[in-house]
């Protein structure tokens, strides 16, 4: 048998686990820190938002803490008995994931606005101990079995095999099964729990956990599990994408607005759908007014659910017309039925689904409008921006359609301009209705552009709604340095983020 020298300090080599049993250790450890880092974007999403850069930060976040896991892991091992450091390890993950929850319910509220740095912060104090204990079991596992030199490779390509099986079904399980099937908090929840179970499951197997030790563990173990579940959640309903709140309007007994993670997206009100709070709401609503006779019905495809405000207020002013409305989220629109008064008919139609596909479906020349509202604060659907979209766009809109566009932006409007600019070659006439800002420019916050290939109506009015009209000069003038978006080059959240 081929020998090294042992580490100074290091343990004479202990009885290995059963192969099935060591195979399983490494892949229910890496699979849970997989759910983790998942679950936890999701559980920062409603204070911090849901960008590229918040969710890179979490997810960057979570690898340093894998790294220095497998790297304290590995140190250890040596010097430790791993057959008892692997029980403490499981054990002591499962503890650090049931306060996850707590953590980020404390500290979430404060963060609200500070985005990546926010969502880093939060990280390395939620996620990154869990994930750093959960990472020292492979290695921990590894010096375990390592019996042979001679068979070192097969030892660690075994094991490196079951954790990385763990990972993807983690991975998979969490999207398409744990996040789907229950509240993110009890997801967590669930897999703190799970291993706490399995490491007192490995200790008993090993004699490596003593009554006292399994009757602390079984201790801590339900009173973080009462922590979690104690701890007050921000949402009415968890959906796949979002957290969503509604909140009841004091001054308005049936008004009510949807939020959703931490942005305010809609409102409605239950007894009169053409009641529009919005600023950019009235602006859409009013394009529509100008630019088609009133009161003809409308075939208006709506690529956006939210709260269903515009798609109400069409068919309840406009009897007859037809609203299609493209929602990803199917369980907001199952909100919005059981709480926003929307009662889906063969004249208010809900497709769930991503908009890109299934724009897909509509015919071509079949729709008088277009109104996109799929963006919101934090969160943009970069390939619901690009000029590829905006092509298969025109092709769903009638001769002399309609599209309307709203983005939300900040100074100096990169975005916006961004959008701007990808608008502008595809449609002849182009106008920009803004909150006034400096020096002639549009302001921040929400902005409605409009498109079509025949004249739009003189905008003038839309000073009445507290907003400035700009024609197709100026919006070309103010889209000169704006980027042009398209499916191969789209770095929407970055052009957000500089926003800010």
């Amino acid at each position: 048998m081929a020998t090294t020298s042992a580490p100074e300090g290091a343990q004479p080599a202990p009885i290995s686990l059963a192969p099935a049993v060591a195979a399983a250790t490494v892949f229910v450890a890496s699979g849970a820190v997989l759910v983790l880092e998942i679950l936890a974007v999701r559980l920062l999403a409603p204070y911090v938002g849901l960008t590229l850069e918040t969710t890179t930060s979490i997810i960057g976040a979570a690898l340093a803490g894998i790294a220095v896991g497998a790297a304290l892991g590995g140190w250890f091992a040596d010097r430790r008995d791993p057959r008892r450091l692997v029980v403490v390890l499981l054990i002591g993950g499962g503890l650090l994931a049931l306060l996850t929850v707590p953590i980020v319910r404390a500290l979430g509220p404060g963060a609200r606005g500070g985005g990546d740095v926010a969502a880093l912060g939060i990280t390395l104090l939620a996620l990154v101990p869990s994930a750093a204990v959960l990472s020292a079991v492979s290695p921990t596992v590894v010096r375990l079995q390592l019996r042979d030199l001679r068979a070192s490779g097969t030892v660690v390509g075994r094991l490196s095999a079951w954790a990385t099986a763990g990972a993807l079904l983690g991975t998979f399980g969490t999207g398409f099964v744990l996040v789907p099937l229950m509240p993110v908090s009890s997801a967590v929840l669930a897999v703190g729990i799970l291993l706490v179970l399995v490491g007192m499951a490995l200790g008993l197997y090993t004699r490596a956990l003593g009554s006292a030790a399994g009757a602390g563990a079984v201790a801590a173990t339900v009173a973080l599990a009462v922590l979690a579940a104690t701890r007050d959640t921000p949402c009415d309903a968890e959906s796949t994408y979002h957290c969503a709140r509604i909140v009841a309007d004091a001054e308005r007994p049936t008004g009510r607005e949807l939020l959703l993670d931490d942005v305010r997206h809609s409102y409605v009100d239950l007894a009169d759908p053409t009641y529009l709070r919005y600023r950019y709401v009235q602006w859409i609503a009013d394009a529509i007014d100008r630019t088609t006779r009133a009161p003809e019905p409308l075939d208006v495809v709506f690529v956006g659910g939210g709260g269903f405000t515009l798609p109400r207020w069409l068919t309840a002013s406009r009897p007859g017309s037809r609203a299609h409305v493209l929602e990803v989220d199917g369980e907001l629109v199952d909100l919005a039925r059981e709480r926003l008064g929307l009662r889906t008919t063969p004249d208010l139609r809900v497709t769930v689904g991503d908009a890109r596909t299934t724009l897909r479906d509509e015919p071509a020349s079949s729709a008088d409008v277009v109104v996109g509202d799929a963006f919101g604060n934090l969160a943009v659907p970069w390939h619901l921006a690009t000029r590829e979209w905006m092509q298969e766009v025109r092709r769903v809109l009638k001769p002399g359609g309609l599209y309307a566009l709203n983005v939300i932006d900040r100074p100096p409007l990169n975005l916006l301009r961004a959008e701007a600019a990808t608008m502008l070659p595809l449609f002849e006439h182009v106008q920009l209705v803004a909150i006034p800002g400096a020096d002639g420019n549009p302001g921040g916050g929400n902005s409605v552009l409009l498109a079509s290939d025949r004249p739009l109506p003189d905008g003038s009015g839309f000073g009445i709604l507290d907003a400035d009209n700009y024609d197709r000069a100026a919006v070309e003038r103010f889209a000169e340095d704006g980027e042009l978006l398209r499916d191969d080059y789209a770095p929407v959240d970055q052009l957000l983020t500089t926003s800010s």
